[in-house]
């Protein structure tokens, strides 16, 4: 960890927790001056009656509301581009997210082209915008990815079959909205992927290149968090304990990698993601005890002090010892949760390796790995993921 260069420190100014909360999201439009918003959500929380529920707590502060429920996983530039034509046609002047990842990064996607013209494809890369995005008010339903809170957008360039890491302090929402009660009832599996990729967050910001104490102090409380609470919301949906501490801890490990940067984990991931339209979550959590032993010798301390953060036992143990620990916590973590451990069984294929390893080492989140590869070092990571 550095401590001698200058760091920054992003997040959106407002951030909202707890059971209730959501119902803030018109009065705090209104306070914005806010006049019509865009909901941009997927189709199947619109299926649900959920995005209707947000737009009438909406319409009742005297804000009016269109919703855009055409956000797909893993968003794409077509995403985009038909949301800012909503969002024309509407004449908005601001976003409201609804959703996990997805929605988020379309909503976001949606608002820096909003604000600055173009593409979403001249964005791609580190701070691209000149102005602001419009206003977004991001609502959480998945404890995961942290994207209601960070400068971070990822969208597939549907032609490549990449995705753009837009790291961009423009599209940090405005406000973000954290209510348990809107993640009740979430499937198992999603439950158990969005929660890996939290842990992963976490991870990658503690041994990135850019930590700082204030990352650390928010990625060891997440680390903490997880692994007690993750088991419990998988196991049962409606633990409102389980869910409220998810939360928290999605929102801490976003916070710490938002401002500390992520590793190899995401950068082959996005890749996997991009090529395979393969869950994000599921990407990370199935890499991320690969990337840990690659990265292990640059950071061996810091990974013996994540096997004491989640939990388990290394008195007496070595640096080394106790670093192998938190890597096999990670595995049995995934199997318990029973996410798949290889790509093969997803559909990936051993020819396609080099393309993906290659696009990873241009991703913009590789930036802050701890460790710097070469390429047969990411071809053997990848092959190792398999």
């Amino acid at each position: 960890m550095s401590v001698s260069k200058q760091s920054a420190f992003h997040m959106p100014s407002v951030n909202l927790f707890g059971e209730g909360s959501v119902n803030e999201v018109g009065t705090r439009l209104k306070d914005l001056g806010m006049k019509k918003t865009l909901i941009v959500t997927d189709e199947g929380l619109h299926n649900l009656g959920v995005s209707e529920k947000i737009a009438n707590i909406i319409r009742e502060a005297g804000v009016e509301a269109a919703i855009f429920p055409k956000a797909e996983p893993n968003p794409t530039d077509e995403n985009v581009a038909e949301g800012l034509a909503a969002y024309e046609a509407e004449k908005c002047d601001s976003i409201v997210t609804l959703g996990g990842g997805s929605s988020h990064d379309a909503g976001k996607g949606i608002g820096i082209v909003a604000a600055n013209g173009g593409k979403i494809h001249d964005y791609e890369g580190v701070d691209k915008s000149e102005k602001p995005m419009v206003p977004l008010v991001a609502i959480n339903t998945t404890a995961g990815t942290g994207s209601e809170l960070t400068k971070f957008t990822i969208i597939t360039d549907v032609k490549r079959k990449v995705k753009m890491a837009i790291i961009d302090k423009h599209v940090t929402p405005t406000l973000s909205i954290n209510d348990p009660m809107l993640m009740v009832g979430k499937p198992s599996g999603l439950t158990a992927a969005t929660g890996i990729d939290a842990l992963t967050h976490a991870i990658e910001a503690y041994v990135s290149l850019d930590a700082t104490p204030i990352t650390d102090a928010l990625a060891i409380q997440a680390m903490r968090i997880i692994p007690k609470y993750l088991p419990k919301a998988v196991a049962n949906g409606q633990d409102m304990e389980a869910r409220e501490q998810m939360a928290y801890a999605q929102s801490l490990a976003g916070m710490a990698f938002n401002n500390a940067g992520l590793g190899y984990v995401h950068a082959i991931a996005h890749q996997f993601g991009g090529f395979y339209n393969l869950p994000h979550g599921v990407c990370n959590a199935i890499l991320l005890p690969h990337v840990c032993r690659y990265n292990l010798i640059s950071r061996i301390e810091r990974y013996a002090d994540i096997a004491a953060y989640m939990g388990e036992d290394v008195e007496g143990l070595t640096d080394y010892e106790a670093a192998e620990v938190a890597i096999e916590a990670i595995e049995r973590l995934s199997r318990d949760l029973d996410i798949p451990t290889g790509f093969k069984e997803l559909g990936a294929k051993e020819e396609d390796i080099t393309t993906l390893a290659e696009n990873a080492m241009q991703d913009a989140t590789e930036a802050t790995n701890p460790r710097r590869p070469n390429l047969e070092e990411v071809k053997q990571i990848i092959k190792n993921a398999m």
